[in-house]
């Protein structure tokens, strides 16, 4: 019990340390794609909402049924 005692009080073990901080930076690094890839997802939705609008309605195909 006193190596378990000593053990707790003796701080925290390295290389949880070291997989914490891992984790911490592909926590961040999965932030910053997710941001880049929204960004890119409205750029693209915007320029698509213009290509349809730029068409008009005389353009436009009647659907196929």
């Amino acid at each position: 019990m006193a190596k378990a005692l000593l053990g707790h009080v003796g701080g925290p073990d390295p290389r949880m340390v070291s997989e914490m901080r891992r984790l911490q930076q592909r926590v961040r690094d999965l932030e910053a794609e997710l941001a880049r890839l929204q960004t890119e997802n409205d750029a693209l939705a915007t320029a698509a909402d213009g290509d349809v609008m730029s068409l008009g309605v005389k353009d436009r195909e009647p659907a196929l049924t």
